[in-house]
C-alpha cells in the first residue's frame, strides 16, 4: 500500500515534467499529448534519469483521467445524438474490427506465433483508443459530423471488445464459447445497457437540473464527478469498463441541457488526470524490449495505421459518409490503447500467450499514439488529395452517393425495416451462421472423418483428408450461393427505397442510378457478412480459401460496379442539360439579378431521379467564389457537394471541370446531402456558416 508521501512525490514528478514538455511542444507547435508522452519516457523506469515516478501510483491516477476524460466526451453526446450515428458508426465499426481481427491473426501466424497468440494479437489491434482520440480532437478543436462518428465508432468498437474478452477467456480455457453463452453473454451486455440507460434517465437528468438551480459551482462539480464515478463504477462491478460507464455518465447528464455548464466545471479537473494519463502510456515504454521486438512492432504499427485508415474510410464511405469524413475518419482512429492492454494482459493471465506480446502491444501502442494527432492534422489535405485523384466515374459516383443513403434514412421504417427486408436479413444470418458452424465442424471433425474413410475405403491419409475437404466445399456452396442471391435482393429492396421506379413509357428513368446503388449496397452486405465470417473460420482454416473467395465475388462486383458508375456519367449528362434549360427559362421569365426560386429544378427530378435534390444558387458580385476556379473553391472537397451545371449570360456549363472559372451572376446547380448543399450556400455567400467536416464532390469532372 502506497503511502501519503509516495503519492505526493508521484503527482508533483509527473506534473513538474509535464508541465516542461508541454510549454516546450507548445512553443514547438507540436500536439501536446506528444509532450506528455516524453514526460512518461522521462520519469519512467527505463531511462537513467533521476526523475522516476512510482508507476503502480501513476497507473491508479491514470485510471481517474480516462473516466474524466470519457465523461467529458460522454456531455457532448446527448443518447438521441448518439442513437443517431449508431447504425452508421456500427457497420463501420463492425467491418473494422473483423479486417483488423484477421490481419493481426496472418501476422501472427507469419511469425511463427500459436493459433491462441495469433487470435489475441488480432484482438488487440481490433480497438482503437477512446481516450487517445478525444484528447487529440480536443486539443486540434475536431467538432461537427467527423466527431460524431468517430465517437460512435469508438463506443461500438469497445462494446466489440467486450465480447471478444469473453469469447477470448472461454477459448483460452478451453471450456469453448457455445452460440448460447455468447447469446447469454451479448444478452447480459444488452440488459446491463438497457437497465442503465432506462432508469438514468429517469433520475440523473432530474437531478443535475436540481442540483444546477442551487447556482453553486462546487455543488454542482462535486455532484457531476460523483454521479461520474458511481456509474463506473457500477459498470466495473458488472465487468464492463469504467470507460463505457463514464461515457454513459456524461451521455445521461447532457439529457439534462445543462451539459455546458458542467462541461466548463469538469474540464480543469479533466485536464490535471488526463495529463496522468498520456504520461503513464509513455512510462511504458521501454527501449531495450523495442530494440528486442523492433521487427514485429514495426510490422504491426504498419498494419495497425494502414489497416485502420483503409478499413474505417471503406466502412464510413459505404454507409453514406463522403470522401472527406471517411478519410478523415480512418485517419483519426489509427492507433490503439487501453483495451490493447487489457486483452494483452488477458492473454498473459490464462497464459495463453508468450511474455512478448503485451510489450509488443505497449510499444505499438505509444508509437500509434505519437502518430495519431499528425494522422489527423494531416488528415484534411489528404482527403482532399484522395478526392481529387479519383476518376471521373467515381467523382459522379461520390458526388450522389451520399444523397441516396439519405433518402434510406429519411425514408418511413416500414419500407427499411419492413417484413420482406427483415426477412431478407434473417435468412442471410442464417446462411452465414451456418457457413460458419460447417467451417469450424469440418476443421474439427477432418482427423476422425479422414480415418473413417481410410478405415472402410482403404483410402490412403492425404486422399481421404481431400475427400472430406471436398464434401465439405460441395455442403458449403449452396451457403455461398444463398448469401450472393439474398445479398442482392436485399440490395434491390433498399435501392428501390431511395430510387422507387419512375417509368415514362417503357423506360425507367432512375435506372441507371438504380443500378450503381444496387452494386453498391450489394458490395456493402458482402463485406459486412464476409468478413466477419473470414476472421471468425481463419483459424480453423489453411491457408488462404476464404479471404480469396470474399475477393473474388468483391472482384465481380467491382467489375460491375465500374461499368455502372460509367453508365450513371450518362445520365448525370443528361441530367446537367436538363438544368440548364430549366434555369435558362426561368432567367427569361424573371428580372435581372432575381435569385432563381429552387422549384425550378423540381422537373429535373420528375425526368432524371437519382441527381438529389438540385438547388440553384446566384452568385453575387460580393461572393467569394467569383473569379476562381471549382478546383481552387474545393467546393467538392469542403462540404461535399458538387456542381452538376452552371447558367450564365454568355454561355451556358452542363458539367463543368475543376477549370471552370466563377463568374458574377452565374447561377449554379448544387447537388447532396441536404447538410453539404447548406454548407456550400455559406461558402458561396458573404458570411459562410460553419462548414461540416463531411467529403464528397464538387463536380463530376472534376
Amino acid at each position: 500500500m502506497h503511502g501519503a508521501h509516495d503519492v505526493l512525490k508521484a503527482i508533483a514528478v509527473v506534473l513538474c515534467v509535464a508541465a516542461v514538455t508541454t510549454v516546450l511542444f507548445q512553443r514547438l507547435r507540436q500536439p501536446v499529448v506528444l509532450g506528455y508522452i516524453l514526460a512518461g519516457l522521462i520519469v519512467g523506469p527505463y531511462l537513467p534519469v533521476p526523475l522516476v515516478a512510482d508507476p503502480g501510483i501513476v497507473q491508479t491516477l491514470s485510471e481517474l483521467g480516462v473516466i474524466l476524460l470519457m465523461f467529458s466526451l460522454g456531455l457532448e453526446f446527448s443518447l438521441r445524438k448518439l442513437f443517431a450515428v449508431g447504425p452508421t458508426a456500427g457497420l463501420t465499426a463492425v467491418i473494422q474490427c473483423s479486417i483488423m481481427v484477421w490481419l493481426g491473426f496472418v501476422v501472427g501466424r507469419a511469425f511463427g506465433w500459436t493459433t491462441l497468440e495469433s487470435i489475441f494479437a488480432g484482438a488487440l489491434i481490433a480497438i482503437s483508443s477512446t481516450t487517445i482520440i478525444a484528447k487529440a480532437f480536443d486539443e486540434q478543436g475536431i467538432r461537427g459530423r467527423l466527431r460524431e462518428l468517430v465517437v460512435g465508432v469508438l463506443i461500438v468498437e469497445d462494446l466489440i471488445a467486450i465480447l471478444l474478452m469473453a469469447m477470448l477467456t472461454a477459448v483460452s480455457t478451453g471450456s469453448g464459447l457455445s452460440a448460447w453463452e455468447l447469446a447469454l453473454t451479448t444478452g447480459r451486455l444488452v440488459a446491463f445497457l438497457t437497465g442503465l440507460v432506462a432508469i438514468g434517465l429517469l433520475v440523473v437528468p432530474r437531478v443535475i437540473r436540481a442540483v444546477v438551480g442551487l447556482n453553486r459551482p462546487e455543488t454542482t462539480l462535486v455532484a457531476s464527478v460523483g454521479i461520474c464515478f458511481a456509474i463506473a463504477l457500477l459498470a466495473q462491478s458488472f465487468g464492463y469498463s469504467v470507460a463505457l460507464g463514464a461515457f454513459l455518465a456524461g451521455s445521461l447528464v447532457a439529457e439534462s441541457g445543462k451539459e455546458m455548464e458542467v462541461e466548463h466545471l469538469v474540464q480543469p479537473v479533466k485536464d490535471v488526470f488526463a495529463a496522468i494519463f498520456f504520461v503513464s502510456v509513455g512510462m511504458l515504454i521501454d527501449p531495450a524490449i523495442i530494440a528486442r521486438y523492433w521487427f514485429a512492432i514495426v510490422v504491426f504499427t504498419v498494419v495497425v495505421i494502414v489497416g485502420k485508415i483503409v478499413s474505417v474510410a471503406m466502412g464510413a464511405f459505404l454507409t453514406g459518409n463522403g470522401t472527406r469524413t471517411s478519410v478523415q475518419a480512418g485517419m483519426s482512429l489509427a492507433q490503439i490503447g487501453e483495451f490493447s492492454f487489457i486483452i494483452a494482459s488477458l492473454g498473459l493471465s490464462l497464459k495463453a500467450t508468450g511474455d512478448f506480446i503485451y510489450p509488443i502491444a505497449v510499444a505499438v501502442s505509444a508509437i500509434t499514439t505519437l502518430t495519431t494527432p499528425l494522422f489527423i492534422r494531416a488528415s484534411d489535405p489528404a482527403a482532399t488529395f484522395v478526392d481529387r485523384k479519383l476518376p471521373k466515374p467515381l467523382q459522379t459516383f461520390v458526388a450522389l452517393y451520399g444523397s441516396w443513403v439519405e433518402q434510406i434514412r429519411e425514408a418511413p421504417r416500414r419500407q427499411t425495416f419492413g417484413a420482406n427486408i427483415r426477412r431478407l436479413i434473417g435468412l442471410l444470418l442464417m446462411d452465414a451462421a451456418l457457413l460458419v458452424a460447417l467451417v469450424i465442424g469440418t476443421s474439427l471433425a477432418l482427423r476422425k472423418g479422414s480415418l473413417f474413410l481410410e478405415e472402410k475405403a482403404g483410402l490412403d491419409q492425404s486422399l481421404a483428408e481431400k475427400l472430406v475437404i471436398v464434401g465439405a466445399v460441395v455442403l458449403a456452396l449452396p451457403f455461398l450461393v444463398g448469401i450472393v442471391r439474398v445479398a442482392r435482393r436485399l440490395a434491390g429492396e433498399l435501392a428501390a427505397v431511395a430510387l422507387p421506379h419512375r417509368a415514362v413509357g417503357k423506360t425507367d428513368l432512375a435506372a441507371a442510378p438504380r443500378r450503381v446503388l444496387l452494386v453498391t449496397l450489394q458490395l456493402i452486405i458482402v463485406l459486412l457478412v464476409g468478413v466477419p465470417i473470414i476472421a471468425i473460420t481463419q483459424p480453423f482454416l489453411r491457408g488462404f480459401t476464404g479471404p480469396l473467395i470474399v475477393l473474388g465475388l468483391l472482384g465481380v462486383l467491382g467489375v460491375a460496379f465500374w461499368r455502372s458508375a460509367t453508365n450513371l456519367q450518362g445520365h448525370v449528362r443528361a441530367g446537367a442539360q436538363v438544368i440548364v434549360e430549366a434555369l435558362a427559362a426561368q432567367s427569361h421569365a424573371k428580372t435581372p439579378g432575381h435569385h432563381p426560386e429552387p422549384q425550378a429544378l423540381d422537373q429535373v427530378q420528375v425526368l432524371l431521379p437519382g441527381l438529389g435534390t438540385p438547388t440553384p444558387v446566384l452568385l453575387e458580385e460580393t461572393s467569394p467564389a467569383v473569379g476562381k476556379t471549382l478546383a481552387q473553391l474545393n467546393l467538392r472537397g469542403l462540404t461535399g457537394a458538387t456542381v452538376l451545371a452552371i447558367h450564365r449570360g454568355g454561355g451556358d456549363v452542363s458539367v463543368p471541370t475543376a477549370g471552370e472559372v466563377l463568374r458574377a451572376g452565374d447561377v449554379l446547380a448544387l447537388a447532396g446531402t441536404h447538410a453539404a448543399v447548406e454548407a456550400a450556400k455559406g461558402l458561396l455567400t458573404l458570411v459562410p456558416p460553419e462548414v461540416p467536416a463531411t467529403g464528397g464532390s464538387e463536380a463530376p469532372g472534376t
